[in-house]
């Protein structure tokens, strides 16, 4: 006869924020191998359209194995999904500055 199976407990989670820092971030790129994920933030400081060239100035690299990397996938999926709801539809890019925008369209 089987044994009923005991639900173990799972570990209380204790946040240790005391060596935390805050960074804003407008700019996010991502790479990867077959054993990380790396993602890089910066800022991005444009206020000229017309620039040819945008300089960011990368602030924070993050190195997740893939496990960790899913499990964030999943988080912010689900926050935007709330997020949305609450406030309306996010566009998946930005805004796009009107000399860039000039540059991409066809010529006819």
């Amino acid at each position: 006869m089987d044994k009923p199976k005991q639900k173990v407990a799972a570990p209380t989670i204790k946040w240790d924020d005391s060596r935390m820092k805050s960074t804003y971030a407008n700019v996010c790129n991502v790479s990867s191998t077959r054993e990380e994920i790396t993602l890089l933030f910066g800022l991005n400081q444009a206020w000229n359209a017309q620039q040819k060239e945008l300089s960011i100035e990368l602030s924070d690299r993050i190195i997740l194995n893939p496990f960790a990397a899913k499990r964030m996938a999943t988080l912010l999926n689900n926050v935007l999904a709330q997020y949305e709801e609450r406030f309306g539809e996010v566009g998946e890019t930005a805004a796009v500055p009107a000399a860039a925008e000039a540059e991409t369209q066809p010529s006819h």
